[in-house]
């Protein structure tokens, strides 16, 4: 969701919120799932309505409900930080505000017009907003080079030298 947050509505989400967002999910998660199988463990079965306190195992029930109750919370710095990216949110300026995407979506403006691309855009490798955004010497690329993925024993042409390679 933070990935392509900037691409569907062109701002970016609070960084310190989706920071306080992860660590309270993931201390709630496993506040709740390694105690139950702690639980588990120590020998407490599954499905029960209620459980002797002669088995000792209440403090760690206990603490498996408050797991549940800090990851429910966390929801709520997530909701809070899409409410106020999308009223006043900071304005996402180039087509990739990550710096390092690889595919083709990147290559438009965040949010992307109703028609993508005017034209077919020429892909060149399997990275191509990569090499829109990053660009190398003439010298260095080498065009019709790749990987024979959809056509593992077919022969390669090397279109800048003319050449076949097997």
């Amino acid at each position: 969701f933070y990935f392509w947050w900037p691409k569907l509505t062109g701002r970016m989400l609070n960084e310190r919120l989706g920071k306080v967002h992860f660590w309270l999910t993931f201390i709630g998660f496993h506040m709740t799932f390694l105690v139950q199988h702690w639980l588990g463990v120590a020998g407490m079965p599954r499905r029960y309505r209620t459980y002797l306190a002669e088995d000792g195992l209440g403090w760690m029930n206990t603490l498996s409900s408050l797991g549940a109750a800090v990851l429910a919370i966390s929801v709520l710095p997530f909701l809070y930080n899409v409410w106020i990216t999308w009223r006043r949110g900071l304005q996402v300026t180039v087509d990739d505000p990550w710096g390092t995407s690889r595919s083709l979506e990147w290559a438009t403006s965040c949010p992307p017009p109703r028609h993508n691309f005017t034209s077919i855009p020429r892909i060149r490798s399997e990275a191509p907003a990569w090499d829109l955004h990053h660009h190398r010497p003439p010298e260095q690329t080498q065009f019709g080079i790749g990987p024979a993925k959809d056509a593992p024993d077919r022969p390669v042409v090397d279109l800048g030298t003319d050449t076949v390679k097997p």
